[in-house]
């Protein structure tokens, strides 16, 4: 009998807890231009609610600017109120034309409060790969008292399953890592 019916869902749901994290990771800004940054505004537009990269495109000019195209010249002031109400923390320059974002340079106590954010979402990550690694534990025992299975499954599927957990905590931590030296990075 093969442990992998147990762990085969556990580890799918630990890689979309990573991907989840990482794609959370990616959102936070690391004061540098990332058009993922603006992935969450939302822009009144034609009479409803549409995501800025549907209306315009982003680009990144330098290292430190966003540059925002809206692609019909009428939502430009629709865009730059979207991104104010946005909790970023940024302010946008219009001319016109186009958007332009000048990421200030973050201070010492945003750093750490950005830190902190990952963390926390570094935890809950966390937290979703030892559900799984649960879950599949208590799958293999309803297994083995209803199918009338070996003992020793239980055991296997406790052994492969602390393995991926260990595997994917790993990952969540480099994420953690890379994310916390890029913020702290001045």
């Amino acid at each position: 009998m093969s442990t992998s019916q147990f762990t085969k869902p556990a580890e799918q749901s630990m890689l979309k807890a990573v991907e989840f994290l990482q794609d959370k990771l990616d959102r936070i800004r690391a004061g540098k231009a990332n058009p993922v940054l603006l992935d969450d505004i939302t822009v009144e537009a034609y009479g409803a609610p549409m995501p800025l990269n549907q209306v315009a495109t982003v680009t990144v000019p330098d290292a430190r600017t966003l540059a925002i195209t809206p692609w019909d010249k009428k939502l430009i002031k629709d865009i730059e109120k979207g991104i104010l109400d946005s909790n970023l923390g940024i302010t946008p320059t219009n001319n016109g034309e186009m958007i332009r974002i000048a990421m200030p340079p973050l201070t010492e106590e945003r750093r750490k409060e950005l830190v902190k954010q990952c963390k926390a979402e570094s935890e809950e990550a966390k937290i979703s790969i030892r559900n799984a690694r649960r879950d599949a534990i208590d799958a293999a025992k309803k297994a083995v008292k209803a199918e009338d299975l070996p003992e020793d499954t239980i055991k296997q599927t406790e052994n492969d399953a602390q393995k991926l957990h260990d595997k994917y905590i790993g990952r969540v931590e480099e994420a953690l890592a890379a994310k916390e030296k890029e913020i702290m990075t001045i």
